[in-house]
């Protein structure tokens, strides 16, 4: 998959999702993934040690779910808006912006 224009994501970039079971932009999120073929290592706060410490470290606060590419932390969800189709669908140059079932 290659990058379109105004993405910087090259597809070969390894891509770290922090999350957990129990958040529902998480779960989200990983629909964008699988749904783009978007290959990913997910790594589940409340059950890999010191992975929640590692989101604290890097973001302030424990808020997942965290996308990590190319050793850049970016959070893929707003409060109150969810997780940000169009702008990731640009990041991963990646077409369907919108929601899909």
């Amino acid at each position: 998959m290659g990058a379109e224009r105004g993405s910087w994501y090259d597809g070969g970039m390894p891509l770290l999702l922090y999350s957990a079971t129990w958040c529902r932009d998480c779960r989200e999120a990983k629909k964008f993934l699988e749904r783009h073929q978007i290959s990913y290592t997910e790594i589940d706060i409340e059950t890999s040690p010191g992975a929640a410490d590692e989101v604290i470290r890097h973001v302030g606060k424990r808020a997942i779910p965290q996308f990590v590419l190319n050793g850049k932390w970016i959070q893929p969800y707003r409060a109150g808006r969810g997780f940000l189709h169009e702008e990731m669908s640009e990041l991963f140059g990646v077409a369907g912006a919108s929601r899909q079932p």
